[in-house]
């Protein structure tokens, strides 16, 4: 996820202090992995040293003050584009998953054993996210999906390496 224009988007959606944009982000974009309020406030510094969000109102706290971050049209424009253009497909030509199987493979070591635990490791993590989705609301079912079908590209993948894993060993001893 673009943390910075995460953060943009959610200003354009309404003028927010830091610990709401905070709160939002882990509410809809953090799953499992939220965001420190370092993270926060030195993106939003970053964010207005490049002129794409400003201080609005400033009101007292009970610790240092409360700024409340507003996007400038610069800020607009970018999360705008950012909108409208397609994500990069990521084929992943060369994960670490291919690369784990060759090195097993030139230091003579079991590939196949390795294609096992990782087959293992997937499936367990399949029944953690079929579980999200049985259980989860309808954000956390569709991130759920969306890993299913990465994992199961995954599965397919070990399966066909395994099935080739001789010829791959002729492949890369040579």
């Amino acid at each position: 996820m673009n943390v910075p224009l995460a953060l943009l988007g959610l200003l354009e959606r309404q003028p927010s202090h830091g610990y709401d944009l905070k709160r939002d982000y882990d509410t809809f974009f953090g799953r499992g992995k939220a965001l420190s309020y370092g993270q926060v406030y030195a993106t939003l510094g970053r964010l207005a040293r490049d002129g794409k969000v400003v201080v609005g109102e400033v009101s007292p706290g009970e610790g240092p003050e409360r700024k409340r971050y507003v996007i400038t049209d610069r800020g607009a424009t970018e999360v705008d584009t950012w909108l409208t253009e397609p994500v990069e497909p990521e084929p992943h030509l060369q994960s670490i998953l291919f690369s784990k199987v060759v090195l097993a493979l030139m230091l003579e070591r079991p590939a196949a054993e390795y294609l096992d635990q990782q087959r293992a490791s997937h499936l367990a993590r399949m029944r953690e996210l079929t579980e999200v989705k049985r259980t989860g609301e309808l954000m956390d079912a569709l991130l759920a999906d969306h890993a299913l079908f990465h994992l199961e590209a995954d599965l397919r993948w070990i399966d066909l390496t395994q099935a080739r894993l001789d010829k791959l060993a002729e492949a890369v001893r040579r």
